[in-house]
């Protein structure tokens, strides 16, 4: 029987069993082992390892962005929102479209779920198409940074951004749930509105969502073009004030259901996203894109036995982003249509051991309809297993984790010729140790290795793309990629002091790159450099530390100082990698007390003359921002926020975006708003 079929059954008897579980109301639900360390902490992870872990006690390097953080968040998209955190940058393609880069890698090397399921559209195809999903739909985002994320994808070697919300609610509310929210910013007259609502009808909790925003071209402190592009290319920078082209709007709606049981659930959803943005690359070209997803999810929890619980998930998405260059004028049509499914079986904790065993598939169709199509349609085919096991002792503990991944990848070339079909296996495994020499302080030290199969666009892309403006050729002969990571993590939290530092060195065999020919392609006498992939070796190392100190103290109120800094350096064999973001420091003045919280942020970032031949380099800048939130009644149900963001105005350009020298980040910006949670 074949590797999808079985993950298939797998899921198939995972959902199964979770239905039987309503009907088992009568029955107990599991108990859970109290000398469960992930128990006794307040901030346990999920998307790590499905049994869950506090980032304060794994070696895996994690952020979290909680339902009240996200309440008061900017209407951003899921790339400019994470943009500023510890080893987080962000494309930047436009308002409408970005996605996340961690530690200084992108596209396939980053996963983006939803729920532990990926989004099955097509960011990773160009830096111009956007994440199907919105921050505003989430009730927590957590980022995963670095190749330890087995139990998500082995191919994931930057890490992984998962999107949680409780569409398909997990437990049954205590009469109504929800949360409404609007606000408006003045860089780009944006306004949005955001709200959710769960409540229960005997034994099923349903779930209803929903999200608008709207933007138009935001103000720009500088002109659009920068000091050295116009210095290389001898023309003038032209006028400022507003970024051409890049208004965004979003709708987007969804609604879930499950049955909840005294053992576990069994529910499924269905979502609509539309958003129509402008691509800033070029000044009439708009993009309007549409996906319709159905999900099912369960959860069956058992009182006896090795297992704790089963749990399956199935997702399918229907995708179309569409490229017009003026109103009424398709182009390039991008298609994806497929469905992914994993099931687990977590181990029920043993004397401080953890575990899971999982199996996940994927099957998608993408397709590239038009004149302007750079990479041909092609059918992606994807099966794994995997496990991550963990003990934890009083002063000592292993993490570790397995992973085999076959994908297969079929296209029709676009220069013609037969069909080719490429077959990869790749192995993915971690190991880790750490102990805890005195309370409060965690040192640990883990080795990955991970494999990434070629994606579609690394094989087979033979044409000009217009967003990047180069023409792609990819290598139908690539073969897998390979890393193996090295990686120390403490953690500290004791009296005033808290903090987490990340130092990490990664060196690649056969790390897929795109570079320079020398050579040009001339279309309607324009000439655009002619790039190849390659496969060379590399090394990234880097760091990512955070810390907070407590000032002072009294009651409910208090004064904190926060700091946190970030750095990579990577390089290959033909020299600096590209689009590698510059060194960061941060720091911010916090004050917190019952009704009311403010922080003044100083954030740095440096210059970035580390560069591929073909770059320019970016001038670092210093942005300064102020924030507060006022919960004026004494329930907290209501929250008055606002935030002064780039408060001097500076010019500040994003190092790893392609649009990074014909279009600044946003100039000062005024946003305000209000959210109710009921």
């Amino acid at each position: 029987m074949s590797l999808a079929l079985v993950s298939r059954a797998a899921l198939v008897t995972a959902l199964g069993w979770s239905a039987l579980a309503g009907a088992a109301a009568a029955q107990s639900a599991a108990a859970q082992d109290p000398r469960d360390p992930a128990i006794a902490l307040d901030d346990v992870i999920v998307t790590g390892a499905p049994f869950g872990i506090s980032a304060r006690a794994t070696t895996i390097a994690t952020t979290v962005i909680d339902e009240e953080a996200l309440a008061t968040a900017p209407a951003a998209s899921l790339g400019d929102l994470v943009n500023g955190l510890p080893g987080v940058r962000s494309t930047d393609f436009a308002p409408g479209a970005s996605r996340p880069v961690i530690r200084g890698l992108s596209g396939p090397r980053v996963q983006v779920l939803t729920n532990g399921i990926g989004l099955i559209d097509a960011s990773s195809v160009s830096p111009d198409h956007q994440v199907a999903t919105d921050p505003a739909e989430a009730n927590r985002i957590e980022i995963v940074r670095g190749p330890a994320t087995l139990a998500y994808g082995g191919t994931a070697i930057g890490g992984v951004v998962n999107v949680i919300d409780n569409r398909i609610p997990t437990e049954m509310p205590e009469g109504l749930d929800g949360l409404v929210s609007a606000q408006a910013s003045s860089v780009d007259n944006g306004w949005s509105t955001s709200g959710r609502l769960t409540f229960g009808l005997g034994p099923i909790a349903i779930n209803i969502d929903g999200v608008e925003k709207t933007s138009d071209d935001y103000d720009i402190p500088s002109p659009s073009l920068s000091q050295r592009r116009a210095a290389a290319d001898g023309v003038a920078r032209g006028p400022g004030g507003t970024q051409v082209n890049s208004f965004a709007e979003l709708e987007s709606w969804g609604a879930g259901a499950s049955w909840i049981g005294s053992r576990g659930f069994i529910g499924a959803s269905y979502k609509d996203l539309g958003s129509t943005y402008g691509t800033v690359a070029e000044p009439d070209v708009f993009i309007q894109l549409e996906q319709t997803r159905e999900d099912v999810r369960g959860e069956l929890r058992f009182d006896v036995g090795p297992f704790q619980k089963l749990t399956g998930s199935y997702g399918h998405a229907d995708y179309t982003h569409t490229e017009f260059e003026g109103p009424g004028m398709p182009g390039t049509v991008f298609q994806s249509d497929g469905w992914e499914a994993r099931s687990d079986l977590v181990q029920r904790t043993r004397d401080g051991w953890n575990g899971a065993v999982g199996v996940q598939t994927l099957s998608r169709s993408f397709a590239a309809i038009g004149t302007e199509a750079f990479v041909p349609s092609s059918q992606i085919e994807e099966a794994g297993v995997y496990t991550v096991q963990r003990l934890d002792r009083a002063g000592w503990g292993l993490e570790g984790g397995l992973r085999y991944d076959r994908r297969s990848v079929t296209a029709t070339p676009l220069s013609g010729g037969p069909e080719i079909s490429r077959d990869f296996g790749n192995w993915s495994g971690s190991a880790a140790a750490f102990i805890k020499p005195i309370p409060n302080l965690f040192l640990g030290l883990s080795l990955a290795h991970n494999e990434r199969a070629p994606s579609e666009v690394e094989l087979f892309a033979d044409g000009l793309h217009v967003a990047t403006g180069v023409y792609e050729r990819g290598d139908v002969r690539l073969d897998n990629e390979t890393v193996n990571t090295l990686e120390g993590t403490i953690h500290y939290a004791a009296g005033r002091f808290r903090g987490d530092l990340h130092v990490y060195a990664s060196s690649y065999d056969g790390f897929i790159d795109e570079r320079d020919t020398g050579t040009v392609f001339v279309d309607g006498g324009e000439s655009f450099p002619i790039f190849q992939f390659v496969q060379t070796g590399a090394e990234f190392r880097g760091f990512e530390a955070e810390g907070e100190y407590d000032l002072w103290t009294s009651g409910d109120r208090s004064l904190s100082l926060e700091g946190a800094a970030d750095f990579v350096d990577a390089r290959t064999d033909q020299g600096p990698a590209a689009r590698i973001p510059p060194y960061s420091l941060t720091g911010r003045l916090k004050w917190a007390s019952t009704p009311f919280d403010a922080a003044l942020e100083v954030r740095r970032v440096g210059e970035q003359d580390q560069l591929a031949a073909y770059e320019l380099g970016t001038d670092g800048y210093t942005m300064v921002n102020l924030s507060g939130v006022w919960r004026p009644f004494a329930d907290k149900a209501v929250t008055l926020f606002a935030e002064g963001h780039n408060l001097t105005d500076v010019e500040a350009r994003e190092h790893v975006s392609f649009l990074k020298d014909v279009a600044p980040l946003p100039g000062r910006n005024l946003r305000a708003g209000v959210s109710y949670r009921f």
